[in-house]
């Protein structure tokens, strides 16, 4: 595909986030609203998503599929942590100041809202299945890794986070994959879960711009040089690199090369903003580093998608 092509694809992600922005402002979506329907996204529909695309998938009865994708989820991202934090502290960024913040934002790419509709609109059910599958990897490195180095809580607190309704429907999905249960799902059980999961995904991109729209009623605090540049030179220069290389050097199967591609072409996910604030963290930073690079992420994502499908396949 062309760079037009693929930026076409992920520009309607981007609109819906703005759309979001602008609910926001206009009061349409409030902050009780907000904070209802973002459980309802996170324990309902997007179980249901994850329901309707693991289910039946072929390319998740290959066991590289189930034990290395997760795997590289958890590795890489815990790498990208680490190394964000040696490079907040070359930066000159102290603990209590944002060294943390800096740290625990860069080291997470945007893993779910903004590949989910692109690697549908890519490659299809069968890759989105193994998505979803290493995103419990990744998962896995934000509630200990990441968690560690935002806070310097204890593993016992953050292993406790993974139980939720997303990584129960995943296990729940993969073991009725496994076992061939998706033809036996009764026709109007499947209908409920396919409406529902088409919302899942609009529905949490207006919740991500609702999000966002608080700060940017002090325009001039969202960017900070030292801040934004050097995330953006990390999370979409240095980083894309790392993944790149292990898709086209690790045996990880098709499917799983295309998630890796995929995932390197990310920008810094939301929610290391939710986390930052939640933890004691400096919600600020983290909301410099998730807006310099997804606006820049706009431009340079169909590049390393591009890049990625030319050196790997």
């Amino acid at each position: 595909m062309s760079y037009w092509q693929i930026l076409l694809l992920i520009l309607p992600v981007f609109a819906l986030i703005a759309i979001g922005v602008g609910m926001r402002r206009l009061a349409w979506l409030t902050a009780e609203a907000e904070s209802s329907l973002l459980k309802m996204v996170v324990n309902f529909l997007y179980p249901c998503l994850i329901f309707e695309n693991v289910l039946n998938n072929d390319a998740l009865r290959v066991p590289s599929n189930l034990a290395l994708a997760p795997l590289l989820g958890l590795v890489l991202m815990v790498l990208t942590i680490v190394a964000s934090l040696y490079a907040g502290r070359a930066l000159g960024l102290t603990q209590g100041h944002g060294l943390r913040t800096f740290a625990f934002a860069v080291g997470i790419n945007n893993y779910g809202y903004i590949p989910i509709p692109l690697m549908a609109a890519l490659f299809g059910t069968g890759s989105l299945g193994v998505l979803l599958v290493h995103n419990v990897g990744c998962e896995a490195a934000i509630w200990t890794a990441g968690i560690l180095v935002l806070s310097g809580l204890s593993l016992r607190e953050g292993w406790r986070k993974l139980v939720n309704a997303p990584v129960i429907a995943l296990a729940l999905a993969l073991a009725g994959n496994l076992l061939n249960v998706g033809p036996h799902v009764p026709a109007f059980a499947r209908e409920v879960i396919h409406q529902s999961a088409i919302c899942a995904i609009p529905l949490g991109l207006l919740l991500i711009g609702g999000t966002l729209e608080q700060y940017f009623a002090r325009p001039h605090e969202l960017f900070e040089a030292k801040v934004t540049f050097s995330a953006t030179l990390l999370r979409l220069g240095l980083y894309p690199l790392v993944y790149l290389v292990a898709a086209k050097y690790l045996p990880c199967t098709v499917e799983l090369k295309r998630v890796l591609i995929v995932q390197a072409a990310m920008p810094a996910g939301i929610l290391p903003i939710v986390i930052a604030k939640h933890y004691g963290g400096h919600p600020l930073t983290a909301v410099r580093v998730v807006i310099g690079t997804t606006v820049l992420g706009i431009l340079v994502i169909p590049l390393w998608i591009r890049l990625g499908l030319a050196w790997i396949f």
